[in-house]
């Protein structure tokens, strides 16, 4: 690859797990708005929850979650109270019982929770919802935290699939990013889900971190291999120290460079390829036996996932929900947020009301995100007229490019082999609500 390529595309863009980006959220969508489209879903609409656990036992450095550190359990067994009045509140406004086909509790650190309250939480969501058999729920879990007597709760709840997260095992990598985390401690918590029959396991990995280099990379591959995990994600390590503050922990002269992070992620996904494994839109990596690699792909706040479901419900502090009309975020501390749930039930701070433009948009850029192509037909099929400016803005992305990256066809363009690893890019150019000069304080690099 051409470094002036590289270089010139490396620049920082949305990573599009929606559109408009939650950046561009506003309080013009409050507690009532949410309630309204709560009570406008169909009783047979097909639901997905996410619930997040924003409590960790410590900060790591590079973390651009939504959580805080705590030692004392006294905070958790609090939230846990506001989180089930939330989900009472979130049923009631909800029309009829609908069926909940997908699950993800997400943090900070879900295994934060003793092994009771693993119970307690996945009784209230039980309690208000009807879960449908079946349903995929995952679990992201810290391997550090984990006890066997949570793996069994976890999996007296019906979770079956765990995100267990790494990022790298190499110990001068993890002392610069305030992350401890053995090979024996990550493959322990393997054996512990397997041996409860929870099968499905992901390893989520960074690139792009201090003191990394392209053969440290495929160490830490090579050992994750050993675990035989069913899928693997490898995220481009966003530094943004201005707007996260633990981050200025990280020595920046230590961070790779745009041509070292480009040739890191190049090799993991080479060192993944040829064991097997296939790639999955620009950072997942799947079995070819996984739902991921054989069920039709789709894009939201948790990443790639054949999650289908009419509309997802975030529940708890900072939580996105995402439903036909647009997006209702949770307000974003704990404290805020017990306060707000008590007052109101629900805990919307901020939003968006979709525009019919904005779903055109959304919609060409999830397909480009999953599949690498842009189809004009599809787009008129399912927007009408409405398709037309995005369609004249994707014939000016086919007679503009230079560099390769795009080729047309019949029916739009899709992206070449070429262009992949920049199609974060590509859809930057369908966002109509993107600063002319980026921000670079906000926005992780392309690549």
């Amino acid at each position: 690859m051409d470094e002036a390529l590289i270089r010139r595309h490396a620049l920082p863009v949305p990573r599009y797990t929606s559109y408009p980006t939650a950046n561009h959220f506003s309080a013009q969508v409050g507690v009532s708005q949410y309630r309204q489209w709560l009570d406008a879903l169909s009783p047979a609409a097909k639901l997905s929850l996410y619930v997040h656990i924003p409590f960790c036992r410590e900060l790591c450095w590079y973390c651009g979650c939504s959580t805080k550190a705590t030692h004392r359990h006294r905070p958790i067994t609090d939230y846990l109270g506001s989180l089930e009045a939330e989900i009472a509140a979130v049923a009631a406004a909800l029309p009829g019982r609908p069926r909940i086909t997908h699950q993800h509790w997400g943090g900070g650190s879900p295994n934060i929770l003793q092994a009771e309250d693993i119970l307690r939480l996945g009784a209230a969501l039980r309690e208000r919802f009807t879960i449908a058999v079946g349903a995929e729920f995952a679990v992201e879990i810290d391997p550090r935290l984990l006890a066997r007597d949570q793996v069994e709760s976890f999996a007296a709840i019906g979770v079956n699939r765990v995100s267990l997260g790494v990022q790298d095992f190499d110990m001068a990598v993890q002392r610069a990013i305030g992350r401890m985390q053995s090979y024996d401690e990550t493959r322990l918590a393997v054996e512990l889900f397997r041996g409860s029959g929870v099968d499905s396991i992901n390893i989520d990995l960074v690139y792009g971190l201090p003191h990394q280099t392209e053969a440290s990379v495929v160490r830490t591959m090579e050992q994750v291999l050993t675990l035989s995990p069913d899928r693997i994600a490898i995220f481009g390590y966003a530094h943004l120290p201005s707007r996260l503050k633990h981050q200025r922990l990280i020595d920046e002269k230590a961070l790779p460079g745009p041509l070292q992070r480009f040739a890191q992620s190049q090799r993991l996904a080479e060192t993944l390829i040829a064991a097997g494994y296939r790639q999955i839109g620009i950072d997942h990596f799947a079995r070819a036996d996984d739902r991921l690699a054989q069920e039709p792909l789709a894009r939201n706040f948790q990443g790639y996932t054949t999650d289908a479901a009419d509309a997802l419900l975030g529940l708890g502090a900072s939580s996105i929900s995402r439903l036909p009309q647009g997006y209702a975020q949770n307000v974003v501390s704990s404290e805020d947020y017990a306060r707000h749930v008590a007052a109101d039930g629900l805990a919307t701070a901020r939003g968006w009301a979709l525009s019919e433009d904005d779903r055109v948009r959304a919609d060409a850029i999830e397909r480009l995100m999953c599949d690498f192509d842009f189809s004009a037909q599809a787009l008129r099929r399912r927007f009408g007229p409405a398709a037309d400016p995005v369609i004249a803005e994707a014939d000016a992305i086919v007679a503009e490019d230079v560099d390769g990256l795009v080729e047309a066809t019949s029916d739009g363009f899709r992206v070449t082999p070429r262009g992949r690893p920049f199609v974060r890019n590509i859809c930057a150019k369908f966002d109509a609500y993107l600063p002319r000069q980026i921000e670079q304080r906000r926005h992780a690099l392309a690549i």
